[in-house]
């Protein structure tokens, strides 16, 4: 039926699109083989790696006339296999994206939908592009133009299960019932300055059995300065309010330097803190931060140790990281070492123990095969440490690693422009 459904809706929309004054359709598919092995958490004895391809597939939609843009964007995500070779039905078939944007005013756009929200580095908002289902919200954002140089957004989602009538709990299939945020970017000269304030919230059942929602607050500034070779970035950001009835008092600073030595090459340093809660803490209070909406596989070595469905509510996190990145003409390669230790104290019992949780050496290669083709592959080695097995389980002795090899195809099928 879903296919049925898709096809008559690009039957009937195509030849209106073609009058229309900017279309483009467009396609996305981006196979991709892995092989983990000790991906996200140690090997534990016995267990063995695993191989896997995955495919993404969007056929994508922009439309652009007068005072309005539409953007849809059907995807499908699979792992080869998944499917039976005779099977009747596809599964894991949606709208990644389905949003319109309309001008109000020559300050103030209006944007409403199925849409990716991404702010500054995706530290806090990200559409986590690399997972292949990537992450889309159904919200509404009004977009000021605040001055020359500064633009404010404003942006809210309320979330439902059905359209009953009669009250119930939202299952919490997006991880909130609701959210309404604030972003505001200015820049001066090299300097660029964010400020994003994010009010959360999250639904459940209070004392009384009744229907209730808690709100966490996550809020702070970003700087960025670029001038000639040299480029640099700090953030630092709050976590207050409640889950539930549980007391959030948490916290994330970062700063990170790059400087492009040649025309090819650049080097960068980098460190990022967390706030975690010793293990040993018997508060209830949450002293952990959560990155709530980010991309966090970009972050904290792409292994996804850390913060990628994991390590949420635990010892926090710091992370030492250096980058050596090469650009030549078609190609690219990058190289990026982490150093790991945990924010708070880990106890085996009643010992304490080291707050090193090991080393991770992430290495990537780029080749743009041709205009709309793009070849990616990738190496990563975790050399973990008896503390990130006492967080994790698992052997740090064994060999941890992961291996993955990608093709992007991104074809252009019409181009009113």
């Amino acid at each position: 039926m879903k296919k049925i459904i898709y096809t008559s809706l690009w039957v009937l929309l195509f030849p209106v699109l073609l009058s229309a004054q900017q279309v483009n359709v467009s396609a996305e598919l981006r196979p991709r083989y892995e092989n983990k092995n000790g991906y996200s958490t140690l090997l534990k004895l016995g267990e063995k790696g695993a191989s896997f391809i995955s495919q993404r597939t969007r056929l994508n939609l922009n439309y652009q006339q007068d005072n309005f843009k539409v953007r849809i964007s059907l995807q499908n995500v699979r792992v080869w296999g998944d499917v039976g070779t005779l099977s009747s039905q596809d599964k894991s078939s949606s709208f990644h994206e389905a949003w319109a944007e309309f001008s109000v005013a020559d300050y103030f756009d209006l944007k409403l939908g199925r849409q990716e929200i991404i702010y500054d580095d995706s530290r806090i908002f990200g559409n986590v592009g690399w997972a292949q289902q990537a992450r889309s919200h159904d919200a509404i954002i009004a977009k000021f133009k605040a001055s020359d140089n500064g633009k404010l957004d404003i942006g809210f989602a309320l979330n439902n299960d059905s359209q009953a009538g009669i009250k119930s709990i939202y299952s919490n299939v997006a991880g909130y019932k609701t959210f309404q945020y604030l972003w505001y970017h200015t820049k001066m000269n090299s300097f660029g300055i964010s400020i994003l304030a994010l009010n959360n919230g999250i639904e459940h059942l209070d004392v009384n059995n009744e229907a209730d929602i808690s709100y966490s607050q996550t809020f702070g500034p970003r700087i960025t300065y670029k001038k000639n070779n040299l480029s640099f970035n700090a953030a630092a950001y709050l976590q207050t309010g409640k889950v539930v009835t549980t007391p959030i008092s948490a916290s994330y600073y970062a700063a990170n330097v790059n400087f492009k030595t040649t025309s090819e090459f650049n080097l960068g340093f980098g460190f990022e803190y967390l706030s975690g809660k010793d293990t040993n803490d018997a508060s209830t209070d949450l002293k952990s931060f959560n990155p709530i909406f980010g991309t966090n596989h970009k972050f904290n070595g792409w292994m996804d140790y850390f913060y990628v469905g994991n390590h949420i509510n635990s010892v926090g996190l710091i992370d030492i990281n250096a980058v050596v990145s090469y650009t030549k003409d078609k190609f690219s390669a990058k190289l990026v070492p982490h150093i790991f230790k945990s924010a708070s104290d880990i106890y085996n019992g009643a010992t304490k123990m080291e707050s090193n949780l090991g080393t991770e050496i992430d290495f990537t290669i780029g080749y743009k095969v041709v205009k709309n083709i793009q070849f990616n592959a990738g190496y990563s080695q975790m050399f973990g440490t008896t503390s990130l097995e006492q967080l994790k389980g698992g052997v740090s002795t064994k060999s941890n690693s992961w291996t993955w090899f990608m093709l992007t195809f991104k074809p252009t099928f019409y181009s009113s422009k």
